[in-house]
């Protein structure tokens, strides 16, 4: 079969298509026909091998996983003696990260527990792209953020993947939503649900000092000082994604912040999880 390889850290000039062998399901896995795949931040990481911290997950000096690709939508074409979810003929969609990633490929074998069965009413690229969104976001405001209904959430990078995904999952929870996007993603996120829409380009959200009680940054460069700022107090701040400096300020710094005063700030890693796969489908 053909698949992407990576098999040295760089720009994406260093991904070949090469032939290799086709899997082969074990007992507990199911083989998949990839019909889509999709690229998202983690693909980036894995091919990058930056922040340096990642390469502790993904390899030192090269890639740990010669094929990357987390997030996969296809039909299952073969299954193992013991898998109980899913037989030969399924359409499912899944998060292949945290079991040796792989979905550029023609083929890929994962244990059953990575995967869920694809809804009807959408098609294998809107499913592809929905994996690790969706738990990111889910994760973030529920785990993390511990989000109630009747919170005031701000989303800040609302218009990508893990934002479009924050906005509808913050409003099913019954939370005041504002998202902050740029002009032309305005539409969008009223479109879905966002109570309260900033421009960043025309408003900063750092005006409504002490006014949520949880703030998810998706993205962006602002410094923690300025999420702070917009908390109330015992409201909380989820790192998700942005500099590599936000980054190892939140590791870092937040731990301090969160013990010695009444506004947390933590930051979120994304754990593939079947179940929360299932709760992001059924809310989205």
């Amino acid at each position: 079969m053909k698949a992407i390889v990576c098999n040295r850290y760089g720009s994406p000039d260093v991904l070949e298509l090469q032939g290799v062998e086709k899997p082969f399901p074990t007992e507990n896995q199911v083989l998949v026909k990839v019909h889509s795949a999709s690229v998202n931040f983690g693909n980036v990481v894995l091919l990058q091998g930056k922040p340096f911290l990642a390469r502790f997950a993904f390899g030192i000096r090269k890639p740990k996983y010669a094929i990357p690709g987390g997030d996969i939508a296809g039909t299952v074409e073969a299954v193992g003696k013991d898998v109980k979810q899913f037989k030969v003929g399924d359409e499912v969609f899944g998060d292949l990260s945290g079991c040796g990633w792989g979905g550029f490929a023609e083929y890929v074998a994962v244990p059953e527990f990575a995967l869920a069965l694809k809804p009807n009413n959408i098609s294998f690229e809107e499913a592809a792209a929905a994996p690790l969104a969706g738990v990111t976001a889910l994760q973030g405001l529920r785990d993390k953020g511990k989000i109630k209904s009747g919170q005031k959430v701000l989303i800040y990078g609302a218009s990508g993947g893990v934002g479009t995904f924050a906005v509808q999952i913050a409003k099913a929870c019954g939370a005041d939503v504002t998202g902050v996007c740029s002009t032309r993603n305005v539409d969008i996120l009223r479109s879905i649900g966002a109570d309260h829409v900033i421009d960043y380009s025309k408003d900063r959200f750092t005006q409504h000092e002490g006014y949520y009680d949880l703030v998810l940054g998706v993205n962006g460069s602002n410094s923690l000082s300025a999420y702070k700022r917009v908390l109330k107090s015992n409201g909380i701040f989820v790192h998700v994604g942005g500099s590599e400096a936000q980054l190892y300020k939140t590791l870092f710094f937040g731990p301090f912040t969160s013990m010695t005063g009444s506004k947390k700030i933590s930051s979120l890693l994304q754990r593939a999880n079947q179940k929360d796969l299932h709760v992001s489908k059924r809310i989205t």
